[in-house]
């Protein structure tokens, strides 16, 4: 797990309501197996089903429940009891019929927290249109992602939501000896350090107080915008 995966947990679990602890999975493809394995790291319950007996049968030794089974069906969604579920992930690919549908289905059989992955936007339109809670876009995520690392000015990139990110940087060297409040990066910026780690150390939160070392690493909320800029300003002092 990355630093930003750390801090993004740790923001999900600390929000308003309880963090999910079991959780259905529609589709073992690449995207699917990764998260249902990642959500098992993480001592979440996952049933996964796809039509594909091979798949099934591949991922059956490393998937604590996982059955050939097709989300679209009304029948099979009830007797799976996916309604007890905390949420549904409808991770199908390229079948984008399968995934309206298989979403629609959740929807009508009362499942509450349904994420969905789409390839365009007008996929992930139609996704809400029919149920979605959340929709995500793996693909153009992970772009946009390394395009941002990619560049140098930044070593880790998460967007949490629409237009709000975490990013992971080095302290500007014009911040270092000095303390956040003393800094004012967030009055100057608009970004928050969430938290910090020295050379050789661990993360600890951040505070006013909070001084900047040289070679420290950095976490930062803000907006893409606000991100950006604070990036060109590291990048130049």
């Amino acid at each position: 797990m990355t630093t930003l995966d750390r801090v993004r947990e740790w923001i999900r679990t600390g929000g308003e309501g309880p963090a999910a602890r079991s959780v259905f999975v529609v589709g073992l493809g690449r995207f699917g197996t990764a998260l249902a394995e990642r959500l098992m790291d993480l001592d979440v319950e996952v049933m996964a089903i796809d039509t594909d007996p091979e798949l099934v049968n591949k991922w059956a030794e490393r998937l604590t429940h996982v059955r050939v089974a097709d989300g679209t069906n009304p029948a099979v969604v009830e007797q799976l009891g996916v309604v007890h579920f905390d949420s549904a992930v409808v991770a199908i690919g390229s079948k984008i019929e399968a995934s309206i549908l298989t979403t629609s289905t959740l929807s009508d059989a009362g499942v509450q927290n349904i994420w969905a992955k789409a390839i365009t936007s007008k996929h992930g339109q139609i996704l809400e249109r029919v149920g979605a809670d959340h929709v995500v876009y793996p693909e153009r995520q992970m772009g946009e992602r390394v395009a941002h690392v990619v560049t140098g000015k930044l070593i880790d990139y998460v967007e949490l939501d629409d237009g709000f990110v975490l990013v992971e940087l080095v302290v500007p060297a014009s911040l270092v000896g000095k303390s956040l409040g003393e800094s004012a990066v967030r009055a100057r910026f608009g970004v928050t350090i969430v938290c910090r780690k020295p050379r050789d150390g661990v993360f600890t939160y951040a505070t006013s107080e909070t001084v900047l070392e040289e070679g420290d690493l950095l976490v930062v909320a803000s907006t893409v915008a606000d991100a950006e800029r604070f990036a060109e300003f590291a990048t130049d002092s």
